[in-house]
């Protein structure tokens, strides 16, 4: 005997809908940017520590950046720049990714119409050196930020960190809607700047510079669905490339006897061959097509990566105007990167309800993140 169950219409997939209220999604309604106080260009640079190396200033020269925010090792007495020990840079990471992220924050706030004291949640990223207590905690500190403040430091991870921070970030503003969460990316560059005159120096030397950025999501009232005020967060995808995890570094270097980063000739290409897959993982299940996304936001990680990723997802100078701009005027600024790019898409005025954005970072591991957002 067959006996049949009647299905409560209370579990039925239509009432679910309905008694069940759809979480409300994330907005970013702020951003802002900082860097060190001094620029300059590669041919400074180069002139700086006296490089007459014709290979390195070829690599310097031919990276397609114009100039970068550094802080370069002080004069010694015979008027040529010291080498710094590795506590020396410890206290410049951390007296500048202060400094920068205190900036940054505060350009952030000032574009949401925000306070210090509207901060729920502070995730603070940096790679470029080590802190114990976080720079959280500094910048709780050190700004008056409410010590009952929720926080997360991301440590390590490398460029790529911004995405996951905002992940990170993201999962609480939709877990608490209403209240203010803030990603902020300090990379003080200067603070791991090794100058042996060696190639494999010299291709990190040549790319990467001082800077901090934040940004700003609300979800609810005030920020969300019906907030009005910038993109929603839709969705976030991951590609992490194993048998690549040694190609990005920054680990002992014991002849130095310092941290020093390492950067694989091929992580270009490594790279690029993955951006198709990440992407299309990201956009799986919304309906959408690459050819429907208006703005793109990628990492400034070197000449060489951003062609690369061009070529690979069909992207041509125009969609990656902003990446190609932040590296000319700023280098590599690290895991801060993809909001240099999305400050000056803002500033340009030209997003329009509706249209999507594809934000795309990349770094050790080798890691590819990206996240879906839309106007």
């Amino acid at each position: 005997m067959t006996i049949e169950i009647e299905r409560p219409a209370a579990f039925a997939p239509a009432v679910l809908e309905e008694m069940l209220p759809i979480a409300p999604r994330a907005r970013i309604v702020g951003v802002g940017t900082s860097a060190s106080e001094t620029a300059f260009s590669q041919r400074e640079v180069l002139d700086e520590f006296a490089i007459t190396d014709p290979r390195i200033r070829s690599v310097f020269l031919n990276s397609a950046i114009d100039s970068r925010h550094l802080e370069l090792p002080p004069f010694g007495g015979d008027g040529v720049r010291v080498a710094e020990p590795q506590g020396d840079l410890l206290d410049k990471h951390k007296r500048l990714a202060v400094e920068m992220g205190a900036e940054a924050l505060g350009a952030c706030l000032r574009q949401a119409g925000a306070d210090l004291s509207d901060i729920g949640q502070l995730c603070c990223v940096t790679s470029t050196g080590f802190l114990t207590p976080g720079l959280s905690a500094l910048l709780i500190r050190e700004l008056g930020i409410d010590r009952h403040c929720s926080r997360t430091d991301v440590v390590g991870m490398g460029c790529n960190a911004g995405l996951n921070a905002l992940n990170v970030v993201n999962g609480w503003s939709v877990a608490n809607p209403g209240r203010l969460a803030v990603v902020l990316c300090a990379e003080a560059c200067s603070a791991a700047y090794a100058m042996d005159s060696s190639m494999r120096t010299a291709v990190v030397n040549s790319l990467f510079g001082d800077g901090a950025a934040a940004a700003a999501l609300i979800s609810g009232e005030g920020g969300g669905d019906g907030g009005g005020r910038g993109p929603q967060v839709l969705k976030f995808a991951s590609c992490i490339i194993t048998d690549a995890l040694e190609a990005m570094r920054y680990d002992w270097d014991r002849e130095l006897g310092r941290f020093s980063f390492f950067l694989d000739p091929q992580i270009p290409y490594v790279v690029g061959a993955h951006a198709e897959i990440v992407v299309d993982r990201l956009l799986a299940g919304t309906g959408l097509r690459r050819s429907d996304i208006r703005h793109w936001l990628v990492h400034s990680g070197g000449k060489k990566v951003i062609d690369a990723v061009g070529v690979n997802l069909g992207l041509n100078r125009y969609d990656l105007r902003h990446t190609s701009g932040v590296l000319r005027d700023y280098g590599n600024v690290s895991s801060a990167s993809f909001l240099f790019s999305y400050e000056r898409l803002l500033e340009e005025g030209v997003t329009a309800p509706g249209d999507h954005g594809v934000l795309m970072t990349m770094g050790p591991g080798s890691t590819l993140e990206t996240a879906l957002i839309r106007w």
